[in-house]
């Protein structure tokens, strides 16, 4: 039974491509060490996240734009929800976004951000982070890219200036008899190309299989989970799957705490055109999606199914 690669992006990319691929071949997933993210800067990050969560309802508040479609700043508890869920998901997020320069060609298709002034030194270290977010997630692009027979900077264009978005989450504690094993988050599929995952070494996160079975993934402390998105999924015509995948509350002590994470996730430009790849279609494989379409119209499809748009 194969499992979910666990890689050390350090090592030349020619040696560790395959394996990386395959794996998201075959689990949509996969766990990258060494990515090159400081740990002092994870640890910061993840404590100014905790402040900000624990600021009261109304101090957050004050950072939810209407009509934002949750693009910038602050999305209350139970507002996103899977799609084709009933219900909503049991958490509350913060986002960061990329900061253009003003008259940027891009400007339109992302608002500016928003900054929480009760915590000191927010602005500061999520720019840090997100710059480390992207410098990783290119890294596994080359990965890609070699896997997939392109040249390796093939997806450095395609991502330059993206609408990429990362995601400050909390999962408040649950409490009573149905805490234990309790869906946080509904089982979905992620819409952007790629998502870089910090935060899941305590346990919940886990991957439909192909065989239609649950599987928790095992994260090593400090590395990234890697997933491949629905974008990325439609370029390659389903040859790296875009996984369904869950947030399940862990059994024991844990199911009565909170939860938090940072995921990135990864955006191809709004003005790319997602066009099948020739090398990703033969005849096992026919053209799932042979109509292109941008980045930008294909996330606000996406973006309506989920209640944030």
């Amino acid at each position: 039974m194969p499992e979910i690669a666990s890689v050390s992006i350090a090592r030349p990319l020619a040696e560790v491509s395959a394996q990386i691929g395959k794996s998201f071949e075959e689990f949509g997933f996969a766990v990258i060490r060494d990515h090159g993210i400081p740990a002092e800067l994870i640890a910061k990050a993840e404590g100014l996240s905790k402040a900000f969560f624990a600021l009261p309802e109304e101090t957050k508040q004050t950072y939810h734009i209407e009509g934002g479609g949750g693009a910038r700043g602050y999305t209350p508890f139970g507002t996103e929800r899977a799609k084709d869920a009933a219900v909503h998901d049991l958490k509350e997020f913060w986002h960061v976004g990329r900061s253009l320069p003003e008259g940027h060609p891009l400007a339109e298709f992302m608002a500016p951000n928003v900054w929480p002034s009760e915590i000191a030194d927010f602005r500061e270290t999520f720019e840090a982070l997100y710059a480390a977010f992207e410098k990783a997630g290119a890294r596994v692009l080359e990965a890609i890219a070699l896997h997939l027979g392109l040249p390796q900077e093939w997806f450095a264009k395609t991502v330059e200036d993206g609408n990429s978005v990362m995601r400050l989450l909390h999962y408040p504690p649950l409490t009573g008899a149905d805490a234990e094993g309790a869906i946080r988050a509904a089982a979905h599929g992620d819409i952007n190309t790629i998502t870089l995952l910090l935060g899941a070494e305590e346990a919940g996160l886990e991957l439909l299989t192909a065989s239609g079975q649950w599987k928790a993934i095992e994260v090593p402390d400090g590395a990234l989970v890697v997933n491949i998105g629905d974008m990325l999924d439609r370029l390659t015509n389903g040859k790296l799957r875009s996984t369904t995948h869950r947030v399940v509350n862990p059994r024991g002590e844990a199911a009565y705490r909170s939860r938090f994470s940072m995921p990135f996730f990864l955006h191809f430009r709004p003005d790319f055109t997602i066009e099948t790849l020739p090398s990703c279609i033969d005849l096992e494989s026919p053209e799932a999606h042979p109509e292109s379409i941008s980045s930008h119209d294909f996330l606000l499809q996406r973006l309506r199914e989920i209640n944030l748009a």
